[in-house]
């Protein structure tokens, strides 16, 4: 127990994602569970997570199976990302095969099955986290080492599952505590401050005064701020980035060396 308090305060007090990440899929790796995958939108809308490029995605996959899985969409088309759009809590992946030989799942879902057992990925737990928003949605996929089956599985649930739980949990928290790491252009320290003195609520001469800037100087930050975040106008510059906590957060030691997708620690 005095490890995994460890364990809890280390991510707790992790200065960037990359330390975060790591420290938790060491955890995890050691219970049985080398390959795991995370997600989190905080643009959910119904079953989508909006655009894949304001989501965090996190792997410890290999790269062919990362590209596949986030990029390509493969998650989506899962019957375990279903459930995780629906529930709270965590399940073993034992009904997803037992509704595979049944025929319950849809076609998209049945075919996603076959495509995991070609890439050696049969077994596993997924924890889908609670929100205090509905626009925003976490997932992970704990995926059983090759030669660990569902009853493998079970038992390192029943034996160590409050563990990997509460790691879990803490790791998702620390996400939505940090910087979203971007995979579009990143905000330049000069757009982030103009970006936070709109939402002091400063007009763009005030803003120019407090910088040593020009109107037209200022405006530039502001426009390439704007499509830095895909958005339209600047009110919507300053929620967005406040959603991704772009601004008004104090920048994390090695946090530049963060990337939208993570790799083994």
């Amino acid at each position: 127990m005095t490890d995994v308090l460890q364990l809890l305060n280390g991510i707790a007090e992790a200065p960037s994602l990359q330390t975060a990440w790591a420290q938790a899929a060491r955890l995890f790796r050691d219970c049985g569970f080398s390959r795991v995958n995370y997600g989190f939108t905080r643009f959910r809308s119904g079953n989508s997570i909006g655009n894949p490029d304001d989501a965090v995605f996190l792997t410890t996959t290999d790269p062919a199976y990362a590209t596949l899985y986030f990029r390509d969409g493969f998650f989506a088309r899962t019957a375990l990302y279903r459930w995780t759009m629906q529930n709270v809590g965590a399940c073993t992946w034992r009904w997803v095969e037992e509704a595979f030989r049944a025929g319950a799942l849809s076609p998209e879902e049945a075919d996603a099955v076959r495509m995991n057992i070609l890439m050696d990925v049969r077994a596993g737990i997924t924890i889908s986290f609670p929100e205090p928003s509905p626009r925003c949605k976490g997932g992970m996929g704990l995926i059983a080492d090759p030669g660990l089956g569902h009853d493998e599985v079970d038992r390192i649930w029943a034996a160590r599952g409050p563990e990997i739980s509460a790691v879990a949990h803490m790791l998702h928290l620390k996400v939505a505590q940090l910087p979203a790491p971007c995979q579009r252009r990143a905000l330049t320290e000069r757009q982030r401050a103009a970006l936070e003195w709109v939402a002091e609520g400063k007009t763009s001469q005030d803003i120019a005064t407090i910088m040593g800037l020009s109107v037209q100087t200022v405006e530039k930050h502001l426009r390439l701020a704007r499509e830095a975040l895909d958005v339209e106008t600047t009110a919507q510059a300053v929620a967005k980035s406040t959603m991704l906590n772009l601004i008004f957060a104090r920048p994390c030691p090695g946090a530049e060396a963060d990337t939208q997708e993570v790799g083994n620690p």
